[in-house]
């Protein structure tokens, strides 16, 4: 199978005077991915090119592949992901992944910017304080959630109740209120972050669900699922797929 010329075509837009990493070594497998993943899933729907990368960047976060995407985020950086939106992801990514596993991105994502001369630390964009983070992050689950969530960070059994009042004042408070992405824009890293790593698929259903009380609606999340299935495999693409079902159907 030759490499067709609109994969080629998207490569070099993607990464201009390059040539595919395992050109070399692997031409089979390279001409079979690149087929794939450049041409046949990019010509599926018309996903524009910037939230594509933002949400194959979600995408390689949520499933550890941090040397994809090393090699990815110039790429997204070339396609119109601006350098706040890729650290906002990777800054979000914590509270789903955890530091344990969002460590390794930020510093890719440093690395990556200061090679290509952007100046760091970028214009901060947090909107809360210490002060009002909880209720921010309360504004924020009711404006992505629903009515139901007003109040969430005092609910629950008294013993756990501390991980609601986290859940509204540190997820929310701290990462959703912050600029660089809209509430859509960070629902849908957020469902990204869910399929990748597996194994949530309830928290998957309810942001899917999330995601579409916000308008990105069951099409939209097929799209995202179909371009990010090269970089996670069909098993959890097919998982998210049944998610975005049950949240559609409820």
């Amino acid at each position: 199978m030759a490499i067709s010329e609109f994969s080629r075509a998207s490569f070099e837009r993607m990464f201009p005077g390059c040539q595919p990493a395992f050109q070399d070594t692997d031409p089979e497998f390279t001409e079979l991915f690149s087929h794939f993943a450049f041409d046949e899933v990019v010509n599926q729907d018309d996903l524009d090119d910037r939230t594509r990368m933002m949400a194959i960047l979600a995408t390689l976060i949520g499933c550890q592949g941090v040397d994809a995407y090393r090699a990815m985020l110039p790429a997204a950086l070339n396609l119109g992901v601006t350098p706040s939106e890729a650290k906002e992801i990777v800054y979000q990514a914590t509270a789903y992944l955890g530091i344990g596993r969002v460590f390794p991105f930020l510093r890719a994502v440093n690395e990556a910017l200061t090679d290509l001369g952007v100046s760091l630390p970028l214009e901060g964009q947090a909107t809360t304080t210490a002060d009002t983070r909880l209720q921010g992050g309360e504004e924020a689950q009711v404006a992505i959630f629903g009515e139901g969530m007003r109040g969430f960070a005092q609910s629950g059994p008294e013993e756990t109740r501390h991980i609601n009042r986290w859940l509204a004042g540190n997820c929310f408070g701290d990462y959703y209120t912050r600029g660089g992405l809209d509430y859509r824009q960070r629902e849908m890293i957020t469902f990204c972050f869910l399929s990748a790593q597996g194994g949530c698929e309830p928290q998957l259903t309810s942001h899917a669900a999330a995601n579409m009380r916000l308008g990105n609606d069951k099409a939209f999340l097929i799209k995202v699922v179909s371009q990010c299935l090269p970089y996670i495999g069909y098993p959890r693409s097919l998982n998210a797929l049944r998610c975005v079902n049950e949240a559609a159907k409820a």
